[in-house]
């Protein structure tokens, strides 16, 4: 047999003729400049916020905040689709500050934000155990929920209304019944005359299930609602879009809105529009973030939990407005 041969080893690369250059000359990212201030015990929030780290997330918020104290001042809308989980979390105190402060000038919510909200303001207390109750039925079978909102979507279509304004003008007129209803969005809504729109798939909410439920009156409050909202973000030039824990629904709502808006005249140019969530789901990336502003404006996205975000978010705008 031929004896194999070595293979020869490969000499290191020879770096002693490298090309460098001054540090100073070179762009940086980072500076000490934008780095954070350390906490003193008994500062003001302005301090906290400013002491922040000028970099990422911290340049998100307050692009955001900047964005919505400018379309403030001048007159255009500020704009929140919301999910469910704002509310359940205990956020609906901030977002009532937002509309009184008139920071908030409209709402859109899914199904479930009504259910949520009717909830706390009848009785103070919300979001049942699924797993407790599923394997028995009676998930979703809380008699005065399925029988007052389908009540009130009946009664409010019936007389010209859409499904928010339904609900929100029911809770109103009987606010002696809702001890808590200064917590609702949708009594708030009515109260101030801001819009709270309510988008539904039928069957996702669990209203649906009851015996009350009106195809007609929910799918035409639906509609009115979706063409109200169209209303708004027609009027969007300069304003802000929020898309606040909805992973799917709002985020498609939101996009025929600007296309709708978009075919019937209004440019939209010069908007921006947010994602604030827990996680980054695709439909809020590409139908709130990207797509709208692919002509003009931008898309921004901040991830965290909404019980800190969106108080964060809330005192960062009402300290620069300064209302």
């Amino acid at each position: 047999m031929p004896r194999k041969s070595v293979p020869r080893a490969i000499a290191p690369i020879d770096v002693s003729h490298l090309k460098t250059y001054p540090l100073k000359t070179r762009h940086s990212k980072v500076k000490v400049s934008d780095f954070s201030v350390p906490w003193r015990r008994g500062g003001s929030f302005a301090k906290f916020l400013s002491g922040l780290p000028d970099v990422l997330a911290v340049n998100t918020l307050r692009t955001l905040v900047n964005a919505i104290v400018q379309a403030r001042r001048k007159g255009r809308p500020v704009i929140f689709g919301m999910g469910a989980h704002p509310t359940k979390v205990g956020l609906n105190p901030v977002l009532v500050d937002l509309m009184q402060r008139d920071i908030v000038t409209a709402i859109a919510v899914n199904g479930a934000v009504v259910i949520h909200d009717f909830e706390l303001a009848l009785m103070g207390h919300t979001s049942e155990e699924v797993e407790a109750e599923i394997d028995s039925g009676r998930f979703g079978m809380a008699e005065e929920t399925g029988r007052m909102i389908n009540e009130a979507i009946v009664e409010g279509v019936k007389e010209g209304l859409g499904m928010g304004e339904a609900v929100g003008r029911y809770i109103f007129r009987r606010r002696k019944q809702f001890p808590n209803w200064k917590t609702s969005l949708l009594a708030t809504g009515v109260q101030l005359g801001i819009p709270v729109t309510v988008h539904v798939a039928i069957g996702t909410d669990i209203i649906h299930m009851h015996p009350a439920a009106d195809g007609a009156a929910l799918g035409e409050g639906s509609l009115r609602d979706f063409r109200t909202l169209t209303a708004v973000v027609s009027g969007m030039e300069g304003g802000v879009y929020l898309n606040v824990g909805s992973a799917v629904l709002l985020p498609e709502v939101f996009l025929k809105t600007v296309t709708l808006s978009r075919n019937l005249g209004r440019a939209l140019k010069k908007i921006t529009t947010a994602n604030m969530d827990f996680l980054p789901h695709y439909r809020p990336m590409t139908n709130v973030v990207k797509r709208p502003t692919q002509k003009g404006g931008q898309g921004l996205s901040l991830t965290g939990h909404h019980e800190i975000m969106l108080p964060l978010l809330a005192a960062a705008v009402i300290e620069e407005l300064k209302v």
